[in-house]
């Protein structure tokens, strides 16, 4: 196997004893794991939850906080404890770490997020080990990715990650709980996440942990579509990871695909999933084939109406005549020009404004919400 660029998901649960606390033999259990990747030449990212639950004992709580005040508190807490006992650990190996908090800002901001990918490049350059988890001392319930279950995809898509491992306690997926039913057969792997498997899951999780299967298998979905493999399962020994590369971990692999098979570049990652959406495009069945079925960009003569006020450069929705969605594009003219200009021939629109481009939507701008039709 060649050397791969993989994201190592860990979850609340794996890191803390049953009191809530920060569990350092298990951090450097899982950080030995880590350190045999790394020796075999792999790029790898950690995305490690933790913070809330190693820090809220010291703040008195008995249990895990439900106010947002006191996770956030336990996270400005518990985030310094949990980087610096990975930080020892991965010391012990003659590694170097380096911490990044994300929130779901830092990706709907395109700075931010070319900023995040940039640094994240760098490090890996330098061969640091970037250790990210959402920052919880900011973020609000309604910007969460649900125990970094998605941050973990997400991160994964951004730097073209070939493999996401998400260790969890349970060893992987099953067709039904197998904590209740003792016939529960466990998929070893899975082509793809159907989505009656992913309405079929429960989402409970550990008291520790604010994730469950549900939102793994929902990140499992999004990584998919964003061109990398997945592993769901438990770490059994120090070569656990290196087992699970070589088809031997303890839990379900889904999808394989062929490496760069499905990658999508970062800007139409931003434009498709992380972007906020200005305004609306309706187009007619002439511009939906020129889009979905010819890989061609989206001029003025096929553009019914414009909803919304937008600048050169923003998102918008694209919707059909059916009034369904079909994709989201960065446009280069603003609702103003696009008014003037919709439904006409080129030659005649671009007498009407000034610009450099002859398209409303380029095809390198273009994200379509469904399967392209070739």
């Amino acid at each position: 196997m060649g050397k791969e660029r993989i994201v190592v998901k860990i979850g609340s649960s794996s890191l803390t004893n049953e009191q809530g606390g920060l569990a350092e033999k298990a951090i450097s259990e899982y950080v030995e794991a880590i350190a045999r990747l790394k020796k075999q030449g792999h790029e790898v990212v950690v995305i490690s939850s933790g913070a809330v639950a190693a820090g809220f004992n010291d703040l008195g709580y008995p249990t895990r906080p439900v106010s947002t005040a006191g996770k956030q508190a336990a996270a400005a807490v518990g985030q310094g404890a949990l980087m610096q006992a990975y930080t020892e650990a991965f010391q012990s190996h003659g590694l170097r770490t380096a911490q990044i908090l994300l929130t779901k800002e830092n990706f709907a901001n395109r700075s931010q997020y070319q900023n995040a990918y940039a640094t994240l490049q760098e490090l890996l350059k330098r061969q640091t080990i970037p250790i990210i988890n959402e920052n919880d001392t900011v973020s609000i319930d309604e910007l969460t990715f649900g125990d970094n279950d998605m941050l973990s995809a997400l991160v994964g898509g951004m730097m073209h990650a070939r493999l996401l491992i998400m260790l969890t306690d349970i060893n992987g997926i099953y067709d039904s709980n197998p904590n209740t039913n003792r016939d529960a057969k466990r998929y070893h792997f899975l082509p793809d996440v159907p989505e009656e498997l992913v309405e079929n899951t429960g989402s409970e999780g550990s008291t520790l942990g604010t994730g469950g299967m549900k939102s793994k298998i929902e990140a499992a979905q999004r990584a998919l579509s964003l061109g990398l493999n997945v592993f769901i399962g438990q770490k059994q020994s120090a070569d656990a990871l290196l087992d699970v590369l070589a088809g031997k971990g303890n839990g379900t692999y889904i999808g394989y695909k062929p490496p760069s098979s499905l990658s999508i570049s970062n800007k139409k990652q931003w434009v498709g999933l992380h972007s906020e959406v200005s305004g609306q495009l309706v187009i007619d069945a002439g511009a939906e084939r020129a889009l979905m079925e010819k890989g061609k960009s989206l001029l003025p003569a096929g553009i019914k109406e414009t909803s919304g006020s937008y600048h050169a450069g923003d998102v918008v929705e694209v919707v059909n005549e059916k009034d369904e969605r079909i994709g989201r594009g960065q446009v280069n003219m603003s609702s103003i020009e696009i008014q003037e200009i919709k439904g006409l021939p080129s030659n005649e629109a671009f007498g009407l404004i000034q610009t450099s481009r002859a398209e409303v939507i380029h095809r390198d701008d273009w994200v379509p919400l469904t399967k392209e039709r070739t």
